[in-house]
């Protein structure tokens, strides 16, 4: 059992704002003992990671968090697998989001935000271009007052969701991360939108493609989400994971970093 922990975190590799070596001084002043880096999309931070951990004495897991394409907020997290073999699934995805870059900003200037590709690049620092980055040039510009308003009323509607990517379908995902020899759960449930038999069946189906785990624990988890979630993972022999989904003060105000505890002997084993 490792007490305070933290399995789902973002660095500025991808949407976070937070240097991947700062993350992990960040854990390491907040008193935890574990933390993994799941960055969207991408292995870039990892060695960064890795690095500032050993120097630390914080340990640090390999992390990733892949976008499936079967719902908008399916989303994957790998532990513990060899970067190199996710290599050419990350550079497609990473192509997909810088062709996505500039279909966003057409259809924020429909809406009336003049808002220019040079300037989200500039907040990027040179990582793969999420909504945050967009959410957050919204906020200096001044068309909304916070990054949440900029998702409500763009970034996360149902006439934004024609604003297409690529995506893999979630049992690549999984198969892939398994295949580099990691292990995969299930992000965030609730915000799949899914009712209750239909994200049972989902979790179902993907169990037969390797799942290994369920987000159980994480801040948005109302208690019947994670009784049910919990639950579900017994039913389905799945271990249980958790992590506050951290990306910095000034992307996600309200999420802290998490001192979780849980069984990780699971995933410390295939250091």
């Amino acid at each position: 059992m490792a007490v305070n922990i933290d399995l789902h975190t973002h660095s500025a590799a991808s949407d976070g704002q937070y240097a991947p070596g700062e993350l992990v001084r960040l854990a390491k002043d907040r008193g935890l003992t574990l933390l993994a880096l799941t960055d969207h999309d991408t292995v870039d931070g990892l060695p960064e990671a890795e690095a500032a951990g050993k120097a630390l004495g914080l340990r640090v897991l390999r992390g990733i968090e892949l976008g499936a394409k079967e719902y908008s907020h399916l989303h994957i997290l790998g532990y513990q697998f060899d970067p190199g073999r996710l290599a050419p699934l990350c550079e497609a995805m990473r192509r997909g989001r810088d062709e996505r870059k500039y279909r966003i900003i057409d259809f924020l200037r429909e809406k009336g935000l003049d808002l220019t590709l040079e300037e989200v690049e500039e907040i990027a620092g040179g990582s793969i271009i999420a909504r945050p980055h967009f959410a957050q040039a919204m906020v200096r510009r001044g068309y909304v007052s916070s990054n949440r308003e900029a998702f409500d009323r763009y970034l996360d509607t149902d006439e934004y969701q024609r604003i297409e990517r690529f995506k893999p379908p979630a049992r690549e995902c999984v198969e892939t991360i398994k295949a580099a020899g990691g292990r995969v759960s299930l992000a965030h449930p609730y915000q799949i939108g899914l009712g209750d038999e239909d994200l049972e069946a989902l979790v179902r189906e993907l169990a037969g493609y390797g799942l290994d785990a369920i987000e159980c624990y994480y801040p948005k988890h109302t208690p019947a989400q994670e009784a049910f979630y919990l639950a579900l993972a017994g039913k389905y022999r799945l271990r249980v994971t958790g992590g506050s989904d951290f990306h910095g003060e000034r992307v996600k105000p309200d999420i802290q970093l998490a001192a979780l505890s849980l069984n990780t002997d699971w995933l410390e084993e295939l250091a």
